[in-house]
């Protein structure tokens, strides 16, 4: 059988709001589904919305945990983040899963980017597999799909809550309140208490709420690719 692929897709956005500070995307919900998948036989990829170098939120940058060091370790991986490729220029055809790790700058740069929603639009239409945790189904909010429903309406979903944001005092920095907001386009919102492990799977839309989620996540991800290619 073919190496199946996995593309993961990161914010380039650096800036949280106003604020002068830094942000980008969560390195432990990028490395632990990374970690998941390469021991799987999976191979990643990484792109950007528009391309260029994918930003680590400095306050994800916990280099104690064996995962996150091994990930920024990789050579192959720094170099990718470095250059990553835009969205558009890549053939989706040959990815079976799209997946949008989370971090504060996903809030302002994958919501209404029109490759982004087109991308994923291609890939769940496919028939195939499409993953967020955290803030990453900011990804997801203004998806429609070809029938011009929203790709979230009717469906179970986890992300960064309501209550999260507010513990972490962000709530009034980010752009919308990203719980809210897939509720507001039909989503139903499945979430554990704060910071603690919630993975949703829902046919081919699979999500997690937080951090802790991110290893389950990438589980998940893994265990529907190998379904629907008949591992």
């Amino acid at each position: 059988m073919a190496e199946r692929k996995v593309l993961f897709v990161l914010t380039g956005h650096d800036r949280l709001g106003d604020t002068g500070d830094k942000t980008g995307f969560h390195l432990s919900e990028a490395a632990q589904p990374w970690r998941v998948l390469r021991e799987a036989g999976f191979h990643v990829d990484f792109a950007t919305p528009d391309g260029g170098e994918a930003p680590i939120d400095p306050g994800s940058l916990d280099l104690d945990d064996p995962v996150n060091r091994e990930f920024t370790g990789d050579a192959d991986v720094n170099a990718k983040l470095k250059r990553t490729p835009a969205l558009k220029d890549l053939d989706l055809t040959s990815y079976e899963a799209l997946y949008f790790p989370g971090g504060h700058g996903t809030m302002w740069d994958l919501p209404d980017h029109p490759d982004v929603q087109a991308a994923i639009r291609q890939v769940y239409e496919a028939g195939k597999v499409v993953g967020a945790v955290c803030h990453g189904p900011a990804a997801l909010v203004n998806v429609k799909l070809d029938d011009g429903s929203w790709l979230v309406e009717g469906k179970t979903v986890s992300a960064f809550t309501d209550e999260e944001e507010k513990a972490v005092e962000k709530d009034g920095i980010v752009p919308f309140l990203l719980a809210s907001k897939l509720k507001e386009r039909g989503a139903t919102h499945e979430k554990a208490e704060n910071f603690q492990k919630s993975v949703s799977v829902d046919d081919r839309l699979v999500t997690g709420q937080n951090p802790a989620s991110a290893r389950g996540v990438g589980e998940a991800i893994r265990d529907r690719v190998r379904e629907l290619t008949g591992d």
